[in-house]
């Protein structure tokens, strides 16, 4: 799972650098971004945050309850499902214009823009039933503990994108505004998005039905248990509801930005893309943990084994610490190399870049707090409690709106989104903290405290002492003024490599025992 997500999130990484290439980091590439993101919020609203966090366990509890195995179960939820992606796509695509009006103004002075976004939304809008499709495949895979397929496969979806955006770069001038934008470019873009994702969900049914499930529509729900899950469900959908709302604002925050500054790179853009590099680890470590542990922490609350439950968490988060401690520290030493490195090419220089990186250290240290929440809370899922998360979410979004806001009026264009970077990862301190409360309390007993705040303090040392090392010797490395890759390259990895060997021997020093998890170090 580990190796599939790695693999996954590199590719991923090469169709970024690419995009980042051709479309810059400036209002243009925010057009293209805000419509590629609205499919992903929308299939979460409709059901994609139900597919990660409830269905599971109802899925486990079926197989284990039903005389069929849960079968018909899954097969009633499946169709259950994808009628309501075909119906929830249909619409979407329908209200595009509407859908739009949520994340930027219509104004005369970004009249082009909105309108070109419309037409990016209307070719990727669709993605909506293919994620869901995917979700579901997914989670009826996971169900059966057949991880592998789920991260595996999206490593074709960038494959074909990263084939996307090099025609782009080398077939077409790639504009550098709004208006210059051509309709075949734009239907190169739009349907060429769409069509990795739907190969990247139709290469998941193979694997489903080599697992044994048989997909076969059937549309008799009423008194089947399924109340069950919708019921579960409707806790979820706030919880969904409430971070997309806030998504939602701070995303009209940052195109504030960008309409100011058009050329800058101070706003959406840079921020997702600061934000997408800044959860690589946590997608890599603690979401495939999560993946694996979720089924079994199911079926232990079920057998009512609830220290096992304790047990998984406090070894999940020790485990997952050990790497995202120091790639927290990574980041806020070196951003803004690390951004030169992957995004100052083609139509994007180093100056139009460096707000990427100063995002990239906002966000830094927020990594551990985030990463810890998003493994807890799964414990309450294990419980079927889909209320507590909601409760959490609302707590995390509104401190999260409330300093964004305040940075947005408050802070010029120039600094304002970094500034918002830094209150997500404020509000996911405050949010772990509630969280660990509340599960301590949910689960009737300590969560392992003294022991992981014994790792973690260990590990923020170790990563601190090692950051301020890396750091200095990136500055320390002179420009190489023949290669603006080279310039990039040479103090970027001369920090990194720093940072990575100090941070181990430091580790094994003050005897860090989860360090034996990572491959090699045993």
């Amino acid at each position: 799972m580990a190796a599939g997500t790695v693999l996954s999130r590199l590719t991923g990484l090469i169709r970024q650098v690419l995009q980042g290439a051709a479309l810059g980091t400036g209002l243009l590439a925010t057009t293209y971004n805000q419509a590629n993101t609205v499919p992903t919020s929308l299939y979460f609203l409709l059901i994609g945050g139900a597919l990660n966090s409830v269905l599971v366990p109802q899925l486990v509890r079926a197989r284990s309850a039903h005389p069929d195995g849960g079968a018909a179960f899954e097969q009633r939820l499946v169709t259950l499902v994808l009628c309501l992606l075909a119906a929830g796509t249909a619409l979407a695509v329908w209200a595009a214009p509407d859908v739009i009006r949520l994340y930027q103004d219509d104004t005369p002075g970004t009249h082009a823009a909105f309108e070109l976004t419309v037409v990016f939304a209307r070719y990727l809008l669709p993605q909506i039933f293919f994620y869901g499709l995917f979700g579901i495949f997914g989670q009826v895979l996971n169900a059966r503990n057949r991880f592998g397929a789920m991260m595996w496969t999206p490593v074709l979806n960038n494959v074909v994108l990263i084939a996307l955006f090099g025609l782009y770069l080398g077939l077409l001038n790639a504009p550098d505004r709004v208006d210059a934008v051509t309709p075949e470019q734009v239907t190169l873009l739009g349907a060429g998005t769409t069509l990795a994702l739907v190969l990247q969900a139709l290469s998941l049914v193979p694997y489903a039905h080599a697992a044994g499930f048989r997909l076969r529509p059937r549309f008799d729900w009423r008194g089947t248990g399924l109340r069950r899950s919708v019921g579960a469900a409707r806790w979820t959908l706030l919880f969904v509801l409430t971070n997309l709302a806030a998504g939602t604002l701070v995303t009209r925050f940052a195109s504030a930005a960008d309409a100011a500054l058009p050329h800058g790179g101070v706003g959406y853009t840079a921020y997702s893309y600061a934000q997408q590099i800044w959860s690589m680890p946590q997608a890599v470590v603690t979401v495939t943990l999560v993946t694996a542990l979720l089924p079994r922490m199911s079926r232990a609350v079920l057998d009512d084994r609830v220290g096992d439950l304790r047990a998984d968490l406090s070894r999940a988060l020790r485990t997952s610490g050990v790497v995202i401690v120091p790639a927290a520290f990574a980041f806020v030493a070196l951003g803004p190399g690390i951004a030169r490195l992957l995004f100052a090419h083609g139509s994007t220089d180093a100056a139009a870049v460096l707000p990427l990186g100063h995002m990239l250290q906002a966000f830094g240290l927020g990594l551990i707090p985030f990463s810890a929440q998003y493994l807890l809370l799964r414990g309450f899922y294990a419980f079927d409690d889909t209320r507590t998360p909601f409760v959490l979410a609302l707590w995390i979004a509104g401190t999260n709106v409330a300093l964004a806001a305040a940075c947005h009026l408050l802070l010029p264009p120039r600094w304002a989104v970094t500034g918002m970077a830094a209150a997500y990862a404020l509000s996911y301190g405050v949010g772990l903290l509630l969280t660990a409360l509340r599960l301590r309390r949910r689960t009737g007993g300590l969560l392992d405290g003294r022991r992981i705040c014994r790792t973690y303090g260990k590990l923020t040392a170790a990563a601190a002492l090692a950051g301020t090392a890396g750091w200095l010797v990136a500055r320390g490395v002179p420009d190489a003024p023949a290669s603006a890759l080279l310039a990039a390259l040479l103090p970027t990895a001369a920090g990194a490599l720093t940072m990575a060997l100090l941070f181990l021997l430091l580790a094994r020093l003050l005897r860090v025992a989860e360090l034996r998890a990572l491959p090699g170090l045993r």
